[in-house]
């Protein structure tokens, strides 16, 4: 039996308390290998530049700075983190965040023009695109998030303007969004005020575990006071940060740690309890099945948090490595098959599939100049990095298209759409 599947029966049938760690020292601790992959090689580059395995295609929903396909709303830039919801008539919401800062003549620490937020484009149940509007304005550095189970999107600002100087109450927040647009979007500061990258909701305890995409961020969890039956309450709340306890190489226990001040009035969430552990340069966080998957781009990992055990692991390590697929760890996403989507920050522009065998191969890589590869395209501003990045992935609710975002493609974005035999199950 596969893990996926194991957890879900094994869990449901025997309770994860009735099994020690030793039990789940042996099922969780060995560490990705490279394999062949679910989908096999990758063909040459397609018109979009992307090398894609047989029998999948792409395209160009939107790019940066221009309509979206089918409309008249112009696409944000430098996109990011993304979600797609069902839109309860077979079609389904796509948002999108906007990793954009203010410009580089605003002094960070200002609230003046500042930009980002997120974007939606709706699509119907044929695939076509029917609408893309503003779900939220007037943020900055919106990276990631995640979703919510009562169907909300978590926005999250990258930025904390205490490493320049600033003030620690000037740093992100997380701000829930409504997908159709029609709710106006609340700032959640009971969630922390720190730099946050990405959030993944438990659905059986509605607790938000969060990243901080900082050489010393921190692994958090909130736990809602309430749930008022059509979400949690994310205005009241406890807000804690993890330490890992254990043998250098692991797997560890998480003992977590209170964070008495989660608006960072006087001092930073990442400072306020001295045992949490430090995690290098928090990126991705996604749930699924029990396990919290986090990702950190300083030392190239992928974890796994063990939600019943509260015990965590490394799934994959690209120390491990001579020569490794996988580098620049960032955004990632859990399909309906257990396998887990990894998307490079760097490296060869690379997603790469980590399958619940425990093997992990590219299933798809962005080539050619649009991307920064072959005679760069010149940035806007100098302190924008020309070679671009792969982020947002989001399946469609049938599992059948995955979206994905170029962040600086053509110097300011693109979002495409892939579609192929993507496994249903494992």
């Amino acid at each position: 039996m596969r893990r996926r599947e194991f957890l879900k029966a094994g869990l449901a049938a025997a309770g994860a308390a009735a099994l020690g760690p030793g039990f789940w020292q042996r099922v969780f601790a060995a560490p990705a290998q490279p394999g062949p992959g679910p989908y096999g090689p990758l063909r040459s580059p397609d018109a979009n530049g992307l090398m894609l395995p047989d029998g999948f295609s792409s395209r160009i929903v939107a790019r940066s700075g221009l309509p979206v396909l089918g409309t008249a709303y112009l696409w944000h830039v430098w996109p990011d983190g993304a979600f797609c919801f069902p839109s309860g008539d077979g079609g389904w919401f796509h948002v999108v965040n906007s990793e954009a800062p203010p410009p580089a003549d605003i002094p960070v620490a200002s609230d003046v023009q500042r930009i980002g937020g997120a974007s939606a484009i709706r699509f119907d149940a044929s695939g076509h695109i029917v609408d893309a509007y503003r779900v939220l304005a007037g943020t900055r550095s919106n990276c990631a998030g995640g979703p919510t189970p009562w169907g909300t999107w978590l926005s999250c600002e990258e930025f904390d303007d205490s490493v320049r100087g600033g003030s620690t109450a000037s740093a992100g927040n997380a701000w829930e969004c409504d997908p159709s647009g029609v709710a106006a979007p609340i700032k959640r500061t009971a969630l922390g005020t720190f730099k946050h990258e990405a959030a993944a909701v438990d659905p059986a305890t509605n607790r938000v575990y969060m990243t901080e995409d900082l050489p010393d961020g921190r692994f958090y969890r909130f736990t809602p006071a309430s749930f008022t039956g059509t979400g949690a309450d994310l205005d009241a709340g406890s807000l804690q940060a993890a330490e890992i306890v254990g043998p250098s190489s692991g797997p560890w226990s998480v003992v977590w740690h209170a964070i008495p001040d989660p608006a960072a009035s006087s001092m930073s969430t990442r400072n306020q309890a001295p045992a949490t552990t430090p995690f290098d340069g928090g990126e991705g966080c996604f749930l699924d099945a029990g396990i919290v998957y986090i990702t950190t781009k300083g030392d190239n990992r992928v974890w796994r948090y063990h939600v019943a055990t509260e015990t965590l692991d490394v799934l994959y390590d690209a120390a491990d490595h001579p020569d490794p697929a996988l580098t620049g760890v960032d955004n990632l996403i859990v399909s309906a098959a257990g396998d887990v989507y990894v998307a490079e920050d760097g490296g060869n522009m690379e997603i790469v599939v980590i399958t619940p065998d425990n093997e992990f191969a590219p299933m798809l890589r962005a080539t050619g100049p649009q991307h920064g590869f072959v005679n760069p395209l010149p940035s806007p501003a100098s302190e924008i990095p020309t070679v671009s990045e792969i982020t947002g992935l989001a399946f469609s609710p049938d599992g059948t298209r995955l979206y994905f975002n170029s962040q600086r493609a053509f110097a300011l974005g693109v979002t495409y759409e892939v579609t192929g035999p993507f496994r249903a199950t494992a």
